[in-house]
C-alpha cells in the first residue's frame, strides 16, 4: 500500500473508536512508523510502504484503538515547551500542570532550594532547573523506573542548573531543609480508577491512586512537609478540581502554614493550592 492509502485506511479505522483528530493521529503514527516528520508525508504520499512497516503502523492504530495514549507510542510529551520521554512508567505531563510550574517560578529568589517530590518523568523538575537562574533541584520518587527516565529526561534537556534524584517514599528518604517543596501527587480516589478514560486507566496506576477519599498525600504533606521547609518557604501542590477545600483545610489544621491561596487552570478548574511556612 502507498502512503496516502495507508493514512486513509487509519481514519476509516480509528472513525469506528470514536476518537477524536484522528487525521492528526494516523498521520503522527504513520510519520512514527517511516521514521519521518509528519510534515513531510504529502511528499512521499504516493510512495509503497514495506509489508514490515504496514505492520507496524497497524499495530500502532490496534494500541490506540485500545486506549493506549497517543503519547506511549511516540514516547515524547512537550511540557513548559521542553520535549519529554514518557512511556508505561510515568504519567503524562499536562498543560495544566504547567500553572504549578509558573507559580514557582514566581515565588522563586535566586538561590531558593527547592524538591520535587513524586517526579514521575521529570517535568516539574526539569522545567525549574531550565528556566531559572542559580536554583538547586531534588527530585524523588518512589520508582526507579520513573527516576530512570526523569534522569534519561535531564540529560536531553539539561542547562547549567544541576537536579540531584533520588529514590523515597514520600519524605523517607530526605534530610535537608528548602525553600519550595514542589508536587503534582496522586490524588485520584481509587474507585474512581476505572471511570477515568481508557487512556488514563493506561497511565501508572501508582502514579494516579490518591488512596480512598484521593487525599492520602496531602496528609503527608500537611503533616511533614513544614519539618523540610525553611521558615518562610513555600509548599505547591496540584490538587484535583474538587478537593480545594479539603487540601486547605488539612494545612489548616497543622497550624504550621499561613497565606494559603488557591489558583485555577486555564479551563477555570482549582488547580493548584500554595501554603507558606509559618516564621
Amino acid at each position: 500500500m502507498k502512503v496516502e492509502q495507508l493514512i486513509q485506511y487509519g481514519k476509516r479505522y480509528l472513525e469506528k473508536y470514536k476518537i477524536n483528530d484522528i487525521g492528526l493521529i494516523v498521520r503522527i503514527l504513520l510519520a512514527k512508523t517511516l521514521k519521518i516528520e509528519k510534515e513531510k508525508l504529502i511528499v512521499v504520499k504516493d510512495n509503497e510502504v514495506s509489508e514490515n512497516e504496514q505492520v507496524e503502523y497497524l499495530k500502532k492504530l490496534k494500541d490506540i484503538a485500545d486506549g493506549k495514549p497517543l503519547q506511549y507510542i511516540t514516547n515524547n510529551q512537550e511540557f513548559m515547551k521542553l520535549n519529554f520521554y514518557v512511556d508505561e512508567n510515568v504519567l503524562i505531563p499536562q498543560p495544566d500542570t504547567e500553572i504549578l510550574v509558573e507559580e514557582v517560578i514566581k515565588l522563586f529568589k535566586v538561590g531558593s532550594k527547592m524538591l520535587d517530590m513524586c517526579t514521575g518523568s521529570g517535568a516539574i523538575a526539569i522545567a525549574l532547573a531550565y528556566y531559572l537562574k542559580e536554583v538547586q533541584v531534588v527530585a524523588t520518587d518512589i520508582s526507579s523506573k520513573a527516576l530512570e527516565i526523569a534522569e534519561e529526561n535531564y540529560k536531553r534537556n539539561k542547562k547549567e542548573n544541576s537536579v540531584k534524584f533520588i529514590k523515597s517514599n514520600m519524605f523517607e528518604n530526605i534530610n535537608e531543609e528548602f525553600d519550595i517543596i514542589v508536587s503534582n501527587p496522586p490524588y485520584i480516589e481509587t474507585d474512581e480508577i476505572l471511570n477515568l478514560n481508557k487512556q488514563v486507566q493506561n497511565e501508572p496506576h501508582l502514579a494516579l491512586d490518591g488512596g480512598k477519599d484521593g487525599l492520602d498525600f496531602y496528609r503527608v504533606f500537611a503533616n511533614e512537609a513544614y519539618k523540610y521547609l525553611n521558615e518562610g518557604g513555600y509548599l505547591c501542590l496540584e490538587i484535583g478540581y474538587n478537593q480545594k477545600e479539603k487540601v486547605i483545610e488539612l494545612l489548616s489544621k497543622t497550624n504550621k502554614y499561613d497565606e494559603i491561596y488557591c489558583k485555577k487552570d486555564l479551563a477555570g478548574n482549582d488547580r493548584i493550592v500554595i501554603a507558606k511556612r509559618k516564621v
